[in-house]
């Protein structure tokens, strides 16, 4: 199970770019994995699909009363969420929404400016 990462920046920012193993948003880079959540933009030590087990999403969960979809961008490939999480974020009145990450990013932009209650949890893309 990997550590949680307390970097973070307030608010939902939208994603400028993404590949080459991160992110650009809000006038930053970020290598590596990405949440984003109603309290802002988390790094998240996750890798690859087969990673994402229900610790994974911990971070969603403590925010599900203000969460409706979380997309869920599995790298280059769909690759779909493994049952114990997707259970436990839909107990959680949560819907989940899996995709590449470049189409996860592009649906996080559009929601986000439409004011949705959404989050993003975005496995980098090399």
């Amino acid at each position: 199970m990997a550590e949680p990462d307390r970097r973070h920046l307030p608010g939902r920012q939208l994603i400028d770019a993404y590949g080459g193993g991160g992110f650009r948003f809000a006038d930053l880079a970020h290598k590596g994995s990405l949440l984003g959540l109603p309290s802002g933009m988390w790094a998240w030590p996750y890798a690859a699909p087969d990673e994402l087990d229900e610790a994974a999403f911990a971070r969603v969960l403590a925010e599900a009363d203000e969460i409706d979809t979380l997309l869920v961008g599995s790298g280059a490939d769909l690759v779909p969420l493994r049952p114990a999480p997707r259970e436990a974020l839909k107990a959680a009145g949560i819907t989940v929404e899996v995709m590449t990450t470049g189409a996860a990013a592009r649906t996080w932009n559009i929601l986000v400016g439409e004011r949705r209650r959404v989050a993003a949890a975005l496995l980098a893309v090399r």
